[in-house]
């Protein structure tokens, strides 16, 4: 019976050491994927999409939401920097009802970029095109 105990408790420490690990490893992954959509990197950031999907299975929609880069969303960020190329390239990697969903603040992506001035932007032109 402690045998069984003890098992049980290696097993859960281990488990939980790795979801905790896991975890970790997708941050690290997209460390600086705020930076690389500053600098309208679309090669890196294709790369950066391209490694997270093989390594955790996970694609832009998963965690688009998750990442903030200085408090506004990546599609946000890039028309902020007239990221043109990073922008188009996340535009047409999300899925169309999660392009046209309210973000944090309850705006969606067309409305805060009226709210800001941002209409003539092309990341918005091709925006429009998708939805």
């Amino acid at each position: 019976m402690l045998k069984i105990v003890k098992t049980s408790i290696v097993i859960a420490t281990a488990s939980l050491m790795f979801a905790g690990s896991a975890q970790a490893d997708i941050s690290e992954a997209l460390q600086n994927i705020c930076t690389i959509v500053k600098a309208d990197d679309k090669g890196e950031l294709r790369k950066k999409m391209k490694r997270v999907q093989s390594d955790f299975r996970l694609k832009l929609k998963d965690y688009y939401t998750g990442i903030s880069c200085g408090g506004n969303s990546l599609i946000r960020t890039a028309m902020l920097n007239n990221a043109i190329e990073t922008g188009t390239l996340m535009v047409k990697k999300m899925p169309k009802g999660d392009l046209t969903a309210p973000e944090k603040d309850g705006k969606t992506i067309l409305a805060w970029a009226s709210d800001n001035g941002l209409n003539a932007s092309p990341i918005v032109t091709a925006l429009n095109d998708r939805i």
